[in-house]
């Protein structure tokens, strides 16, 4: 740990309350910290050096207990430490079985099942957002009519799996018609970012028809109802959340007040999607510890994420859980999760 504020003592007696307090949940005392850690200094020592770094701002005095428990402040020392130095990968052996064991060619499938087992390995609220959709490029379009009036959209994502859209027509459209209009739609928009294919499809698709019966018509269908089949995913759908009954369990979330906020921030997935955003295209590990978050809805919470990267795709994988968390554990699986991520999408 390091801190220009504090003296040698300081931070040894400051790493094992931290260290204490993770492990247990409950204020350490000086007594307990001298017997658990063997610092070589006698409890009386450690118990003015715990009174000066709560002067300090690192350590809070709960008023029902003699021990001290450590502040955000204090957590952000010991993350700062923890980052600045080497750190042992964790085996990857057992989280890539876990990840393989699921669908790893879609993003939408390996990302949910992701959030799921770094929670469960972390004891925290696994999470994880999508790329951007519009980021996205279509590899192949097929046209299925499934019954009069209705087509079945069929649009293969490079990366993405597949996303399927009914489009409304006016009657049975034949065989051969979709057909040719699907592969219109292969020769003029494959290849395209879902940008780029929004933003220039009618010229893309104008005097495309041909001479097939019925596919100016049909065409003329997509070109109107773009805003429908080209619609950006609703935040649910880009942000993936491990389960929050493995995060409710832990101490933070005994009483009613701080439960009720885990289950808040669970179904705010406009503001989860909006925070995971802000860190696309920050390199490393991101981490953010209680007060350090400008919303209040995440005052509670400390938050670790890492990007990952598909191509020119980018996305991010973490977790949220409280500020009293095994750091090195959590920061070790929430990177290697996140380069299997990039390497199963790869």
């Amino acid at each position: 740990m390091k801190g220009e504020s504090l003296t040698d003592r300081e931070r040894l007696v400051l790493d094992a309350v931290i260290r204490a307090y993770v492990e247990t949940a409950e204020p350490a005392g000086s007594r307990t910290v001298v017997r658990r850690f063997n610092l070589g200094i006698s409890p009386a020592t450690v118990r003015n050096t715990m009174s000066d770094l709560e002067e300090k701002g690192y350590l809070s005095h709960p008023h029902t207990s003699a021990g001290r428990m450590p502040t955000d402040r204090a957590y952000r020392l010991y993350v700062d430490g923890l980052l600045g130095r080497p750190r042992p990968r964790i085996g990857d052996s057992p989280l890539r079985r876990e990840l393989a064991a699921g669908d790893t060619t879609a993003v939408e499938l390996l990302l949910r099942r992701a959030a799921q087992v770094l929670g469960l390995l972390t004891q925290e609220l696994g999470i994880a957002i999508a790329p951007s959709l519009d980021e996205m490029v279509l590899e192949r379009f097929e046209l299925v009519g499934v019954a009069e009036g209705k087509v079945l959209l069929v649009m293969t994502l490079r990366a993405g799996g597949v996303r399927t859209v009914f489009v409304d027509v006016p009657a049975v459209v034949p065989a051969s018609t979709l057909a040719a209009v699907a592969r219109i739609l292969n020769e003029r928009l494959a290849g395209l970012t879902l940008a780029e294919v929004r933003g220039s499809l009618g010229a893309r698709l104008r005097d495309s028809a041909g001479s097939e019966p019925g596919a100016s018509d049909l065409l003329n269908v997509f070109l109107q109802s773009a805003d429908e089949w080209l619609q950006w995913p609703t935040a649910s759908e880009t942000v993936h959340l491990g389960r929050a009954s493995v995060l409710a369990e832990q101490p933070e979330f005994q009483n009613g007040a701080r439960l009720r906020n885990l289950i808040e921030l669970t179904e705010r997935t406009d503001l989860l999607q909006d925070f995971l955003a802000s860190r696309l295209g920050a390199p490393g590990l991101q981490i953010s510890i209680g007060a350090e978050h400008e919303n209040p809805a995440l005052a509670d919470f400390t938050v670790v994420t890492s990007e990952y990267r598909v191509g020119g795709l980018r996305g991010v994988i973490g977790v949220i859980g409280p500020t009293r968390m095994p750091y090195d554990r959590v920061i070790g699986l929430v990177e290697s999760t996140s380069a299997l991520v990039s390497e199963f999408l790869t």
